[in-house]
């Protein structure tokens, strides 16, 4: 594309190449019109329907999230209710330091990314491997029947499920050790064997999460063309074949969008699962303590809100510092499976 000038500078005409190859003069007079750039303020006059709609969740956010950052402060401070809320002297980084020479945040940690990986990894293999399952299934009502009954126990409060644990694995009246005893068996005093626990929470846990998974999954399958399928029969595929070369990569882009979201909240844990299933047993708290129950168990036992500001300090840094690297790996590796 050649430009013509006036002597001036001033440009006169674009020669654009037409299909004979001659060029044609479109002329600009004596400048070029430049598109005036629109405004925030225009932006929000014109399309003030749609910001109106957006104020809600905007206030949710700024009530809930962002105003309440101003009690990271306290994070850095010896709190003391008798001082008021930011007239607590200032310790600088000396709660971290406890935490840390403690030993509590070394384990806190262990424990909340050990867990999670456990929930991420087997929930998701699990959801997979039952969503396979039944898009499978030819018989229509014990497909959903299945479906129904796996979703079910996703609507279970936390409370209802230690009701149903302790039922279950009470000392005294436990239907374990009842059973046990009318085969002339002792009793296990499971509430003191903290190692039982580790595979009891994450037991629990994909028994109420594995059928919500499921879903996500189910519907991931039911979106991938059935012409895949015909043409895998054609060639001869049998039905394991078709599952693994087309159904297992076209589960990818949900899979990877899913551990995406799960490594975001990775060190937040399952706060209520815990909390309920575990209380304040003491004998518990090395193999399943927190931080999550340990940020509350530091606000309602021991009152002190600079130690459990600090610890959840750390657990939101720490997992904002996560969420950015596996992101960051993932669209370096693939650039359309990154969430931003």
């Amino acid at each position: 594309m050649r430009q013509r000038k006036r002597k001036t500078g001033t440009p006169l005409a674009i020669e654009l190449p037409l299909k004979g190859g001659g060029p044609a003069a479109s002329p600009l007079g004596s400048g070029t019109v430049k598109k005036k750039r629109k405004g925030f303020l225009h932006e929000l006059i014109h399309n003030r329907v749609l910001f109106l709609m957006l104020l809600p969740a905007l206030l949710f956010f700024l009530v809930n999230s962002y105003f309440p950052m101003v009690g990271v402060y306290y994070a850095f401070t010896q709190f003391d209710f008798n001082s008021g809320l930011f007239s607590a002297p200032f310790v600088g980084l000396k709660n971290f330091e406890f935490l840390w020479k403690s030993g509590t945040l070394v384990k806190l940690t262990l424990n909340t990314i050990g867990y999670n990986l456990a929930f991420i990894v087997l929930g998701n293999v699990l959801a997979i491997v039952c969503a396979i399952l039944l898009s499978e299934l030819r018989v229509k009502w014990f497909k959903k029947l299945t479906q129904s009954i796996m979703f079910l126990p996703y609507f279970v409060s936390f409370v209802i499920l230690s009701v149903i644990v302790y039922n279950v694995f009470n000392y005294d009246s436990g239907f374990l050790n009842t059973l046990l005893a009318r085969f002339g068996a002792g009793p296990v005093d499971v509430y003191n064997k903290p190692v039982v626990w580790v595979f009891l929470i994450i037991l629990f846990y994909l028994w109420k999460n594995l059928g919500y998974s499921m879903v996500i999954y189910l519907a991931a399958i039911t979106g991938i063309s059935d012409e895949y399928y015909e043409a895998a029969k054609i060639d001869g595929a049998h039905i394991f074949q078709r599952i693994w070369y087309i159904t297992v990569p076209m589960l990818k882009s949900t899979f990877v969008v899913l551990l995406l979201f799960s490594l975001g909240s990775i060190m937040k844990g399952q706060f209520d699962l815990f909390y309920q299933l575990i209380g304040n047993n003491g004998v518990l708290y090395n193999t399943t303590d927190i931080l999550d129950t340990y940020v509350f168990r530091s606000l309602k036992v021991t009152f002190d809100i600079g130690m459990a500001t600090a610890a959840g300090l750390y657990q939101s840094l720490f997992g904002f510092i996560l969420i950015m690297t596996v992101n960051y790996i993932i669209r370096k590796i693939n650039d359309d499976y990154a969430l931003f």
